[in-house]
């Protein structure tokens, strides 16, 4: 069936997970890489599988179900994810990824816990008009927020920005030295209006989750500065794991 393609065994053709597999909850990385290291602390994890950018582990926090899918980069591969889960059952989404800050005070190692997202991509409009705003839910944000000041993590909650070119839609130097003349001064202009850092897939998944009805977050650990110029690639990336898997036990006792 092409409407609504699944594999031999009845999975959705691209996560290939099914319904016993997930709960009520999924954290989404980025990098099929980080599945196994958020997989690490959830109790009684087991690999799922694997296809594409797809890898899965299943696990329980607190007592609470969780699949850990990985959604590979940006937009389109992301609600690929978020389509798929959400046909299988899960209602809550987390995003657990990587940004580079465009505030200066925010050190490289720290958190951004984002609220809501500029959509600077492009898969979000073929859903719903560019008006329409990519919010994520106030009691995932506030369990997000809460788990860091618990584990006294430092975080930022604001606004992020998700573009589809890492590179010049970034404000990035393409290759050759190319500069796109409308992208030449997004950092400032982001920074101005005080974003904290640019990302790839938040806007997407915010967006869907709001016209779904499932509830979206996402921790992001800040590897790069785009205005110091700092870059560690895996700075904080083991703070932000850990703050995701501390939101998926405080969202239970309040059973969002």
């Amino acid at each position: 069936m092409a409407h609504e393609p699944k594999d031999s065994e009845g999975r959705p053709y691209h996560i290939r997970l099914s319904e016993k597999d997930v709960g009520r909850v999924a954290l989404l990385p980025g990098d099929p890489g980080r599945v196994s290291k958020i997989a690490e602390r959830l109790s009684n994890p087991k690999r799922l599988g694997s296809n594409r950018e797809y890898a899965a582990y299943g696990g329980k926090a607190g007592g609470e179900k969780v699949v850990v899918v990985s959604t590979g980069i940006g937009g389109p591969a992301a609600a690929i994810a978020v389509e798929e889960l959400a046909r299988l059952g899960v209602r809550v989404m987390i995003r657990v990824g990587t940004c580079g800050a465009i505030q200066p005070s925010i050190r490289v190692g720290s958190l951004i816990i984002a609220d809501a997202a500029v959509r600077m991509e492009g898969t979000s409009l073929q859903y719903v008009r560019a008006g329409y705003p990519a919010a994520a839910t106030p009691e995932v944000v506030m369990a997000l927020s809460d788990a860091a000041a618990s584990l006294k993590k430092v975080a930022t909650v604001g606004v992020a920005a998700s573009t589809d070119s890492f590179y010049v839609g970034q404000g990035r130097r393409g290759f050759g030295g190319y500069v796109a003349p409308r992208y030449a001064k997004v950092v400032e202009e982001m920074k101005a209006a005080r974003v904290l850092c640019f990302e790839m897939e938040s806007a997407t998944i915010f967006t869907l989750g709001r016209i779904f009805g499932i509830k979206t977050g996402a921790v992001f650990a800040a590897v790069g500065n785009r205005v110091t110029n700092d870059f560690s690639p895996e700075a904080g990336v083991e703070d932000a794991i850990d703050v995701a898997v501390a939101a998926v036990k405080t969202l239970k006792d309040h059973s969002v």
